[in-house]
């Protein structure tokens, strides 16, 4: 009977003392730094929650911290992906409550529902708790389309709720059930970085007997820039330091002269910025974009036979 007493007298305590229990929490933001859009690797962060509860039951039922976090200010296209901002530009990202990031933080009263994860603190002698959670956040690979600049989202007011109770009430977060108390704000940020990639394809002359007429050949160099970059691409003059209608192909001390283009008249040399005008320009779209290159070895005073070669190094500008 007293056993019954006493555990009367604490649930009629129960509300007074629930009142009495007020809770501040901080969020550090979370920065993902410089993101390379066009390598396709994940950039991942991190940010800390920290919680501090005052007024609770010494030494008895701890504190249940529910973090509700909504979309923030980017928004979410998915329940895979919560977005950053630039404008009307969007970076996807998610947050998650594991560092193996399977499993996304969410609130209630989110479109896209996931609970939070559930914070547990235990009160000391004095009723005092706190206690920290790590956020993990992560900008998937495979974004190339999403242009260069600083992308943005903000969570506070109605995308940040963090409510906490006694574990009397129930140890889930699927609801909005518990105390409100002064909700953080916090930022999430990750610069985009300018960025350009090249990959090339070989000229073949293929086998040739006396070089009485013009030999021609084609190759490819794909550049794949970030949207709205400029870029420039230059092809030098080989490992001979040859103008762009003069190139060599070596095979030791003997060279075949070649020339490569822009275009398929080969009227228009493709060189360096040594030779103006023979460049050639484009913008990127954040998808590879392939350039044709023209080879053709002229009419010449034909060498020995063997096998002819020559190096060209691309140079992307931008």
């Amino acid at each position: 009977m007293l056993r019954a007493v006493i555990i009367a007298l604490l649930l009629m305590l129960l509300p007074s003392l629930a009142r009495a229990q007020s809770c501040s929490y901080t969020v550090t933001s979370m920065n993902f730094g410089l993101i390379d859009t066009l390598s396709g690797t994940a950039a991942t962060s991190t940010a800390t929650l920290s919680m501090n509860c005052s007024g609770s039951l010494p030494f008895l039922l701890p504190v249940l911290v529910c973090p509700h976090f909504a979309s923030g200010t980017g928004g979410a296209s998915s329940a895979a992906a919560r977005q950053m901002a630039n404008g009307a530009n969007s970076l996807n990202y998610q947050l998650y409550s594991d560092p193996g990031m399977s499993v996304v933080w969410g609130s209630y009263n989110w479109a896209y529902a996931s609970r939070p994860p559930p914070q547990t603190l235990n009160p000391n002698l004095f009723g005092n708790s706190s206690g920290t959670a790590t956020i993990y956040g992560r900008v998937p690979g495979g974004q190339s389309t999403v242009p260069p600049g600083t992308y943005l989202s903000t969570f506070s007011s109605t995308h940040v709720e963090i409510l906490s109770r006694t574990t009397l009430l129930g140890s889930s977060c699927s609801g909005g059930l518990g105390n409100p108390d002064t909700n953080p704000t916090f930022t999430i940020n990750a610069t985009v970085a300018a960025n350009c990639l090249v990959t090339t394809q070989n000229i073949d002359f293929g086998s040739k007997g006396v070089l009485t007429a013009n030999a021609d050949a084609t190759g490819q160099v794909s550049v794949t820039c970030t949207p709205s970059t400029a870029y420039t691409v230059s092809l030098n003059g080989g490992t001979t330091g040859g103008t762009p209608t003069n190139r060599k192909m070596s095979k030791g001390a003997e060279r075949v002269t070649y020339g490569l283009y822009k275009d398929a008249a080969r009227s228009q040399p493709w060189g360096d910025a040594g030779t103006p005008g023979s460049t050639v320009a484009g913008t990127g779209t954040g998808l590879a974009q392939p350039l044709i290159v023209y080879g053709r070895v002229p009419p010449q005073t034909t060498p020995s036979a063997g096998v002819y070669t020559d190096t060209v190094v691309v140079t992307i500008t931008y």
